[in-house]
């Protein structure tokens, strides 16, 4: 039998948090419920979670505050974020306080079941040690071969610079999650000084060209702080 997927569950409605957590126990998950933001980073390094889902508004500590210090803690756990706010500005910093999702409320089990498996699959991010390797790594409908510096689709290949498949390689490695703009900089170029800021930005723009042919491979950028890549379902 698999290993049950196991889920940290932050939410300080009582009846909201009974009812989801005995739904996603039904279909197989191992689900530990929190109510207090105060007890979310002892709980996560008892439970060990599989996935977190944090609701925005908690007891104590808010969940975006959560957001940022559990990625600091734990740069691999997916995170996805529940609220009732709708504003584009609070996506933007579910985002940039470390979420790999963001839900709405209300929203269907059905939902919050698909988005869960979709994060598992997508946050399998192949290792530094894989990117230096000919295995080829499927990016939606484009394959990139990271030795080759080769970004294929529809059997088209394109060479990449050297500068462009290591910008690639970090968005890639961080996928679903934030990548730091100065990281990257300092990574890249060697400093982050404003003439290889602006750098950054023509290159981004050309991945972004680059991926046009499948709309779902999205480079989100989160000003002042960095860039976020994902793939959509």
């Amino acid at each position: 039998m698999s290993e049950k997927t196991k889920i940290l569950y932050v939410e300080d409605e009582v009846l909201l948090g009974k009812i989801v957590k005995e739904s996603l126990e039904s279909r197989n998950y191992d689900v530990y419920h929190v109510m207090d933001g105060a007890k979310v980073l002892d709980a996560c390094a008892t439970y060990t979670p599989t996935i977190c889902i944090l609701d925005v508004m908690l007891p104590h500590v808010d969940g975006f505050e959560l957001g940022k210090r559990l990625r600091q803690r734990y740069p691999q756990l997916p995170i996805i974020f529940l609220t009732a706010k709708t504003q584009t500005q609070d996506t933007l910093q579910g985002f940039q306080s470390g979420g790999n999702d963001y839900i709405k409320k209300p929203f269907s089990m059905e939902e919050l079941i698909v988005r869960i498996e979709n994060i598992l699959q997508l946050t399998q991010a192949p290792s530094p040690q894989e990117l230096q390797t000919e295995r080829p790594i499927q990016l939606g409908e484009f394959t990139f071969i990271p030795y080759r510096y080769e970004l294929t689709h529809s059997q088209h290949p394109r060479k990449l610079s050297h500068r462009e498949a290591q910008l690639l390689k970090i968005l890639i490695l961080n996928q679903n999650r934030t990548a730091s703009r100065k990281d990257i900089l300092l990574e890249v170029w060697g400093d982050d000084s404003f003439l290889n800021s602006r750098n950054l930005d023509v290159y981004i723009k050309r991945l972004r060209d680059y991926f046009k042919p499948d709309p779902r491979i999205c480079i989100m950028t989160l000003k002042g702080v960095g860039y976020h890549f994902y793939i959509k379902d």
